[in-house]
């Protein structure tokens, strides 16, 4: 019989509901860090003309290598966080993850504000939160 009107108990909810933020977020960031990476050069055009008119027009060769090495180890860490997560039941591997993850979207977000791309950088806006309540779930 269920107690409380509940067949769950409130720890296996807060683990699937870490388990698919991790999914989520592992999906995200390791798909984009692979596109910078087979299509590097179509990225580099991109960023340059996207920042040609801010102080960040003659870095961008760099600040694309930064920004793909953040988004593939974010999404490494949150998949092998998740791994970690489900057979031993340790979280730092996750929580390394999600708080990379929150320094990608801030740097990201930043770089739509210098940018003058406000569209952008809002969009970024329900990511960040998203990732920011994952992180949550871990207190």
């Amino acid at each position: 019989m269920c107690d409380h009107g509940s067949c769950f108990d409130s720890g296996l909810i807060y683990l699937i509901l870490k388990s698919f933020g991790l999914i989520v977020l592992s999906i995200l960031f390791i798909q984009s860090g692979l596109d910078k990476i087979s299509d590097r050069k179509g990225n580099l055009e991109w960023l340059k003309g996207h920042f040609a008119n801010s102080p960040l027009k003659n870095t961008v060769p760099f600040i694309l290598t930064v920004l793909t090495l953040q988004e593939v180890l974010t999404g490494v860490l949150c998949l092998s966080g998740l791994g970690v997560l489900l057979i031993i039941g340790h979280t730092p591997i996750a929580i390394i993850g999600l708080s990379l993850g929150l320094l990608t979207f801030v740097s990201l977000f930043l770089g739509q504000r210098l940018a003058k791309d406000y569209a952008g950088a809002a969009s970024l806006v329900p990511y960040m939160i998203f990732n920011a309540l994952v992180l949550f779930l871990f207190v």
